[in-house]
């Protein structure tokens, strides 16, 4: 069986959708971020990601990991571009060019744009979004990525998906991505493409499955 290392409030949330997507069952092992607490290294201290049962797993301490009968994967998008091959669904890739685009599609989010959502959503995570240096900091992270959401936006303008006529997991990765930024809505409300197309990925069934287990873990 498939075991996912990581909580949902993650980038775990990316393998979490793609396995409910995929519909395979799956064993969660809920390893939390260890700067999320105050000793986790504590004999009492739950799993997480400097504890020795998880370093054996991935030496890196960062989630998510997974386990697939021997093979031990990380990188979440890579996990996701595996997964949809594995699992022989219409999420992955229905030739070698559709195979090559969703995996680009995945490398250009992680580098175009995921550096600057990030920084968006850390400094939401850390209450900074009204002071001064969050405002201004957010400002910059925004400037980054409109040039990546302007191509994004073309390439959605013929299309309902990023890649073929479907969703596949280009489509789940991107979102993922950039959900991280959804709290600026001027990035969305000025691309109507890009707005409907994530709202068209958020709807999904194994969205919705993979938030409600996200909205009961702590914050």
């Amino acid at each position: 069986m498939l075991t996912i290392y990581g909580v949902y409030r993650s980038r775990a949330s990316r393998n979490y959708w793609m396995a409910h997507e995929l519909g395979i069952a799956f064993h969660s092992v809920p390893v939390i971020q260890a700067r999320r607490l105050d000793n986790p290294l504590a004999s009492d201290a739950p799993i997480n990601t400097l504890s020795p049962a998880f370093l054996a797993v991935n030496p890196m301490g960062l989630i998510p990991s997974i386990k697939d009968g021997d093979l031990v994967m990380h990188e979440s998008l890579a996990i996701n571009l595996y997964l949809a091959r594995k699992y022989g669904s219409a999420l992955g890739g229905q030739s070698v060019a559709e195979e090559g685009l969703i995996t680009m599609w995945s490398v250009w989010a992680a580098t175009e744009v995921e550096p600057h959502t990030v920084r968006i959503v850390l400094i939401h995570d850390d209450q900074l979004e009204d002071t001064e240096a969050g405002r201004a900091a957010i400002e910059v992270a925004c400037r980054a990525i409109k040039r990546p959401l302007d191509v994004l936006e073309t390439r959605l303008q013929s299309q309902d998906y990023i890649v073929g006529d479907r969703f596949t997991a280009a489509d789940l990765n991107v979102a993922e991505v950039l959900r991280y930024a959804q709290t600026e809505n001027q990035l969305f409300d000025g691309r109507p493409k890009l707005k409907a197309w994530i709202e068209r990925c958020q709807s999904r069934p194994a969205y919705k499955a993979m938030q409600e287990t996200r909205s009961t873990e702590p914050a």
